[in-house]
């Protein structure tokens, strides 16, 4: 299970690792926190007023098309877009938003859905929320709050049957070591790389998350991008995405990147399997 903070995150991290597992037979599951439906137009050619009118459909409409890509199933939390607030200071959150939800009130229907779905690996962000966005630090809350408690029978009563995940996962999608060899690729190329201003960012604020499990999926990355594609409000064809060829990328860099944050499974790291471990333990 997948715990994202809107619709298209599932396609910018950890994509071409759910699509390998679904290759491989395994039943995954996405969950999307809100509607995205305070989001900008990103791609230049979305943004028309018939689009931003009916911001939010047209986002569901997206991630239909992105979870049959992907092979997924996919379930709404079902709480409304915080926004990014910019500005010095910034201004506040909207009322009702998701980042301003009590966290039960929040994880619950994540419970439910946990207890329901009933998977033994859960991926999400780590405590910065991968970046600042309200929504994506509400989603680490909330991802925790549900491996925590899925499994006790007190609390969350009337969400199901307790089900305890085996293994909770951070996503490390842009992490340094991974930037860097796109980057030194891409220029042995003789291509313009658009990685510089991301290394910088490192240089001021060094992730304190190592990476413990990586996934090899070079095969199922054209998979990712058609996935991403499919979020058209959100991702310009001509944009940052796609500036690294793909044959470069399955050389540079052939694997998705996680931190084992919590596991109740006896493993090895480094992994390159989410479920070392857990093949040991269960009957996948």
């Amino acid at each position: 299970m997948a715990v994202h903070a809107h619709p298209d995150d599932e396609s910018s991290k950890g994509a071409a690792t759910m699509a390998r597992y679904v290759a491989e037979g395994v039943e995954v599951m996405v969950v999307t926190c809100t509607g995205g439906e305070r989001g900008d137009i990103l791609n230049p050619a979305m943004d028309r007023p018939e689009i931003k009118a009916d911001i939010a459909a047209v986002r569901q409409e997206e991630m239909a098309r992105a979870r049959e890509i992907l092979g997924v199933r996919q379930e709404w939390l079902g709480f409304v877009d915080s926004g990014f607030p910019e500005g010095d200071p910034p201004p506040p959150l909207p009322e009702g938003c998701f980042a301003l939800q009590p966290l039960e009130t929040a994880a619950e229907p994540l419970v439910r859905i946990v207890r329901e779905f009933r998977p033994h690996v859960m991926l999400t962000y780590d405590e910065r929320g991968g970046y600042p966005h309200p929504d994506h630090v509400m989603c680490h809350r909330v991802s925790v709050e549900a491996f925590e408690a899925a499994g006790d029978p007190d609390r969350y009563v009337g969400t199901g049957d307790p089900w305890q995940p085996l293994k909770l996962y951070y996503h490390m999608t842009f992490n340094q070591e991974r930037l860097e060899a796109l980057h030194a690729a891409m220029e042995k190329a003789g291509l313009e790389s658009p990685y510089g201003d991301w290394l910088k960012r490192f240089e001021d604020a060094p992730s304190p998350w190592t990476v413990t499990t990586r996934v090899p999926c070079a095969d199922y990355f054209e998979i990712r991008d058609k996935a991403l594609l499919a979020h058209a409000t959100q991702i310009d064809p001509n944009g940052f995405w796609f500036k690294c060829p793909l044959d470069l990328q399955r050389e540079a860099w052939p694997t998705e990147d996680y931190h084992l944050a919590r596991s109740l499974v006896d493993t090895e790291l480094p992994e390159d399997d989410l479920f070392a471990g857990v093949r040991e333990k269960v009957c996948l």
